[in-house]
C-alpha cells in the first residue's frame, strides 16, 4: 500500500511550468515512498471529475486509458528493489520481478546513464487495443501517443513540485525493454527516470 497522495501542494501549476526542465543527473540518494506515490498518482492515479465519475489523472481519448504504469525501483526508502505494477484503484504496488534491474533497463536505452542512476524509473506500457478497438488505426497511431504525452507532462510537473528531477526517454529498444519487464502487460512507450536534482 502506498502513502496517500497529496491533492494540494505548495507550488502553483504556473510555477511548476516555469521551473520545469529535463534533468539527466541525479544525486546518489534514495527517494521516499511518498514521492513515488505522488509521482504515480499524478501520472495515472484515480481522480473524480464529478461528471463521468472516477477517471485517471491523464487525459485519454474516449476514456479508454490504454496506459499501464510500472516502476523499476532500485533506491526507494522502504521498498525492495524490483519491478512493480501500479494499481491506481487500490493505490498499491504489486511486485512483478525482484531485484535491481536499473542497469539492464539502461542497457536497453543504448546506455543512457540517467536510467541506471535514477532511484526509480516509471515505465509506461501501452495496451493499444483498448483505444484501437474504439478508434481503429487512428487510436493506435495517434491517440495512444497523445495519452502518453499527457501523462508525461503530469510527471514533469509533479516532479518539479516535489523538488525532483526527471526526463522523458523515448530512445530505447522495445524488445529489450520488454525483456527486462518480464511479466508486465503491454508494449513500452515511455521511460521516465526520477531522482533528486
Amino acid at each position: 500500500k502506498l502513502p496517500a497522495p497529496d491533492k494540494k501542494g505548495s507550488m502553483s501549476v504556473e510555477e511548476a511550468i516555469q521551473k520545469r526542465r529535463s534533468v539527466r543527473r541525479y544525486k546518489d540518494q534514495a527517494v521516499s515512498l511518498k514521492d513515488v506515490s505522488q509521482i504515480l498518482w499524478a501520472a495515472g492515479g484515480i481522480t473524480i471529475d464529478g461528471v463521468t465519475g472516477p477517471t485517471r489523472a491523464y487525459a485519454s481519448a474516449g476514456l479508454t486509458y490504454p496506459l499501464e504504469l510500472y516502476i523499476v525501483a532500485g533506491k526507494v526508502k522502504d521498498l525492495d528493489p524490483g519491478i512493480y505494477k501500479y494499481d491506481s484503484v487500490e493505490n498499491t504496488l504489486i511486485l512483478i520481478r525482484a531485484g535491481d534491474l536499473r542497469k539492464q533497463l539502461a542497457t536497453a536505452t543504448w546506455g543512457q546513464g540517467m536510467v541506471e542512476d535514477a532511484p526509480f524509473t516509471v515505465v509506461v506500457m501501452a495496451e493499444y487495443e483498448r483505444t484501437a478497438s474504439r478508434y481503429g488505426k487512428r487510436g493506435r497511431d495517434k491517440y495512444v501517443p497523445m495519452d502518453a504525452g499527457h501523462l508525461g507532462q503530469n510527471v514533469y510537473l509533479a516532479a518539479e513540485s516535489l523538488g525532483l528531477g526527471t526526463v522523458m526517454v523515448g530512445a530505447f529498444r522495445e524488445k529489450d525493454v520488454s525483456g527486462v519487464m518480464q511479466g508486465a502487460e503491454g508494449s513500452p512507450v515511455y521511460l521516465i527516470p526520477v531522482g533528486k536534482k
